[in-house]
């Protein structure tokens, strides 16, 4: 068997309390360059888009994507100052000036727009549903009677909370203590993006993801707080710049293609055109 991602992930949790803001405040563009730092929030937990490695280094699709945003904006990436978020907490450290930008695999939805702004995005995904290959789950009617496990605030949560309340939901506030609980047997299986998923089963092969589609297909974007203009559109025009130039392509095999194996096509992450 593989090794499994649980030892990657319990230390990104005990790390996740070394990399925290250091006082309340954010602003536009402006300030942030008078200021001559840009705080981000990431995942500590879910590899490969957001975790913290062995020596501490935050790593990840989405801190590739950070350190070239700290580069562009201040002209390094040593001027980022990095803040470990939970998935129910992305929204909160930015109304609470805790965060400037949200880079933690923040998919777009309609109800969090109400709170946030969303730049352009940069990614692709869908929910999916991994289970035990001894026991698998290829349909979600599979499921009904039985206990499926999902991370709190994640938008497998709001999906399945509405749309199918006859499954009992076992929710755990980190990536860690989900998947813990998946291979500790609490739940037939575990419903996340789909994206983190197919990493997921590459490393542990004693589950599969029998639903890897689920729902619509979404996209992953920056978030910032309201009223930030200048900082929205300086994002939109990085985001557009990047993708024309095939930095996410870039990206992608540096963190995601190690991660996912051949076995997943890169036209299901990557967005090709973007205006």
């Amino acid at each position: 068997m593989k090794r499994s991602l649980l030892p990657l992930l319990a230390l990104a949790t005990l790390l996740a309390a070394t990399l925290t803001a250091d006082k309340l405040w954010a602003g536009d563009l402006a300030d942030l360059k008078a200021a001559g730092k840009i705080r981000i929030a990431i995942f500590g937990d879910k590899p490969p888009f957001g975790y913290v490695d062995e020596y501490g280094v935050p790593q990840g699709y989405d801190v590739f994507l950070a350190r070239r945003i700290g580069k562009d904006l201040l002209g390094s990436d040593e001027k980022i100052e990095y803040v470990l978020v939970e998935a129910a907490s992305r929204i909160e450290v930015l109304l609470a000036n805790k965060a400037d930008l949200v880079l933690a695999n923040f998919t777009v939805t309609e109800e969090r727009a109400q709170q946030v702004d969303f730049a352009k995005p940069y990614m692709k995904v869908a929910l999916g549903v991994t289970s035990p290959k001894t026991a698998p789950i290829t349909k979600v009617e599979q499921l009904k009677g039985k206990t499926l496990i999902v991370t709190k605030g994640t938008t497998a949560d709001f999906y399945f909370t509405k749309n199918h309340p006859e499954i009992k939901l076992l929710k755990f506030d980190q990536n860690t203590e989900a998947f813990n609980a998946l291979v500790d047997g609490r739940g037939a299986g575990l419903a996340h993006d789909n994206t983190f998923l197919f990493a997921w089963v590459k490393y542990d092969d004693r589950f599969v993801t029998g639903i890897d589609f689920l729902g619509s297909e979404d996209t992953i974007a920056p978030a910032i707080k309201k009223d930030r203009p200048e900082l929205l559109a300086w994002l939109n025009e990085e985001i557009v710049k990047l993708t024309k130039d095939k930095f996410f392509e870039e990206a992608y095999k540096s963190t995601l293609a190690p991660a996912f194996g051949p076995a997943v096509d890169p036209k299901t992450v990557l967005i090709e055109n973007l205006n």
